[in-house]
């Protein structure tokens, strides 16, 4: 299935835009240490308003465009002061809408409020872990947490992966799903569109020789023979990354199915 773009417009605001560095998966000293990035095609940072801290004053929608660095859709938001933003652009927000960031308010797709106002039962994205951080979860591409219930200092939301978790009442969070749910439909289509999105080719261990992966070496074609492994000899599939005691573990209610 073909994805359906939402661009109102071919230009972004330039006054929100800087030139994205493309630094291939090299740290300061030139090591790659993230694997399977390259040369990519020139692309510009959008700035997004991710804390929607320009707090009473309605703004308009004024064109919905695509970016390049994510896989959701952005909106460009122009305030009553002339102010421009962009935000996430959630699903069913239209171009000419009024949108405000506000402690209390209707939750109305757009608008942005403390999660202690915000109804049950409402779905919210772009969630703040700490009050006035900025938004920091639930920013993919038709993902949604949905307000489930309330307790004392702590509103609890189920997150897109089923767990549910709970945050800070004075938190702000926006309204909605975010947009581009056809998203995670979309063919890439061919090997050079990856390359031009700058990711390199993912080899096989199996296909590699015994010094470049513990899969690597045999004759003919020969199945990996152990417990899967990273090239870096760490167990691959199954084994659990996250720490026992980590602080924030206190906050979780259900963990992920």
């Amino acid at each position: 299935m073909k994805q359906s773009i939402i661009q109102s417009t071919s230009e972004p605001e330039k006054n929100l835009i800087t030139i994205l560095k493309k630094h291939s998966g090299r740290n300061h000293s030139g090591k790659i240490t993230v694997r399977h990035q390259g040369g990519r095609q020139k692309r510009y940072y959008r700035a997004i308003d991710f804390k929607r801290d320009k707090k009473d004053v309605e703004g308009t929608v004024m064109s919905l465009e695509y970016d390049p660095n994510r896989n959701a859709h952005i909106a460009l938001i122009e305030y009553k002061d002339g102010e421009k933003r962009y935000i996430l652009h959630p699903k069913d927000l239209k171009v000419g809408e009024k949108v405000v960031s506000s402690d209390e308010g209707d939750a109305k797709i757009g608008n942005a409020l403390l999660l202690k106002n915000i109804p049950i039962g409402t779905q919210v994205h772009n969630v703040e872990l700490y009050a006035g951080q900025g938004g920091k979860m639930i920013r993919g591409a038709g993902t949604f947490a949905s307000v489930v219930a309330k307790d004392g200092e702590y509103v609890h939301l189920k997150l897109p992966s089923g767990e549910m978790r709970k945050f800070l009442k004075d938190c702000r969070a926006t309204i909605g799903m975010v947009g581009n749910v056809a998203q995670k439909e979309e063919i890439i289509g061919k090997a050079g569109r990856k390359i031009l999105m700058g990711i390199r080719p993912t080899v096989r261990g199996t296909a590699q020789n015994p010094r470049s992966h513990p899969h690597g070496g045999g004759e003919g074609r020969s199945g990996e023979g152990m417990h899967p492994k990273t090239p870096w000899g760490k167990s691959a599939r199954g084994t659990r990354t996250r720490k026992k005691n980590k602080w924030s573990s206190k906050l979780i209610i259900s963990r992920r199915k």
